[in-house]
């Protein structure tokens, strides 16, 4: 393939569908669950992501003269900032409040689902770099041709927003916390490596839960049930009414998820007395095991820790997964052994004066994220870290 995008269009389409699972996923490849077509396509079928909810599909497939698909991108026109977790209220407030329109807007992402991710999908070889570049050219003269003020892409990884950089985007810095498996073969393995200290607080945690007679298990392919599901998604339900309003996902999706992709479903459900009382959803790569929603019935001490932390780490170790995803916020989470790792977004903005004070925003932002980062790395609880911090050597035993 010569390098030039003028051998190459773009067509957007209002259904993954349209687009069929083998050329979706010959771009997406099989590393993360959430860019396959199988999940996607469950978004769309069961009703989460619609236009009536504010998710109206306009993927972008990339294609050479002939038709051949060369690169697939998952876009949704969007009226609202829900659901992203990259949150940009802010400026639709600030373009707004000046007299512009910031909705409509162009979403580059995974809906409801913050996990750094390839987002520019191409197969892997020597013109992959070209293709993206073409790709993002092309996504913003369909941005201008649709007559949206603006568009972005969140969760991507560091090499497209390195290649966005280059092509004159605003790039956006953010954080999660994820889990690292240094090779253990236990879960006691890797309580080895922590600080005494909090070595006993994650003990304590863990055998205040089992004293408890709360039990949980790893549901995952042919384990999964819709009895299962159905008490689940009470769970789901009642933590967007305690806490965010509407839940983002149907019944259906966990139904057709399971039927689609059962082998990277992992659902967690602790009981008591045989009853089930909590669950947490998670979905597993080729390497790493993906936290995404959780809730309960019965609130216990440190219920949430063990159901969404402990036990993914455990299944991790378990099954030789090398990370641990546990989504945004939270930096209760550090001291449980999930670290601060850098995320990317970036953005292309129509105006020209809006773009100026945003990237004046980002460039201030930056800055403070960095130094985020760096606060919490110094609560790690890691012996190894502990050591370059205290210069001594402390002792294992408890």
């Amino acid at each position: 393939m010569p390098d030039t995008a003028e051998t190459l269009s773009v067509r957007t389409v209002d259904a993954i569908a349209q687009v069929g699972r083998d050329a979706w996923d010959r771009c997406a490849g099989d590393d993360n669950p959430f860019v396959c077509f199988d999940f996607l396509d469950a978004l769309e079928e069961s009703g989460s992501v619609t236009a009536k909810t504010g998710w109206l599909p306009q993927h972008a497939v990339l294609e050479d003269a002939s038709g051949d698909v060369l690169a697939v991108a998952p876009m949704y026109l969007k009226n609202h900032s829900f659901g992203e977790y990259v949150f940009d209220h802010g400026w639709a407030d600030a373009y707004e409040r000046a007299g512009g329109r910031y909705y409509p807007k162009l979403q580059l992402s995974v809906p409801f689902t913050p996990v750094t991710g390839p987002r520019l999908l191409t197969p892997p070889g020597p013109n992959r770099d070209t293709l993206r570049r073409a790709l993002i050219t092309a996504i913003i003269q369909v941005a201008e041709k649709i007559g949206v003020s603006n568009f972005h892409v969140t969760f991507a990884t560091e090499e497209e927003a390195e290649i966005a950089d280059k092509l004159g985007l605003l790039v956006r810095r953010g954080y999660q916390y994820h889990w690292h498996n240094r090779g253990y073969q236990t879960f006691d393995d890797f309580l080895g490596e922590l600080s005494s200290r909090k070595r006993k607080s994650i003990r304590k945690e863990r055998r205040a839960v089992a004293e408890a007679g709360l039990i949980t298990r790893a549901l995952t392919g042919a384990e999964l049930s819709r009895g299962a599901w159905d008490i689940f998604y009470r769970f789901y339900q009642d933590t967007y009414d305690r806490k965010w309003g509407s839940p983002y996902l149907t019944r259906a999706f966990f139904d057709i998820v399971t039927e689609r992709i059962p082998d990277k479903v992992v659902l967690m459900l602790t009981e008591k007395d045989g009853v089930p009382v909590a669950g947490a959803l998670n979905f597993r790569g080729k390497h790493a095991l993906y936290g995404r929603n959780w809730g309960c019935a019965v609130d216990f001490k440190f219920l949430h820790f063990e159901t969404c932390y402990y036990q993914a780490i455990d299944f991790a170790i378990r099954n030789g997964l090398q990370t641990v995803e546990a989504g945004t916020q939270g930096p209760h989470k550090v001291q449980r052994g999930y670290l601060p790792v850098g995320t990317w977004s970036f953005h292309w903005l129509r105006d020209q004066g809006f773009r100026d004070s945003v990237e004046r925003f980002l460039d201030h932002e930056r800055p403070a994220i960095e130094d985020d980062m760096h606060a919490m790395m110094q609560h790690s609880p890691y012996r190894d870290d502990r050591m370059e911090q205290a210069g001594e050597r402390e002792p294992k035993n408890d």
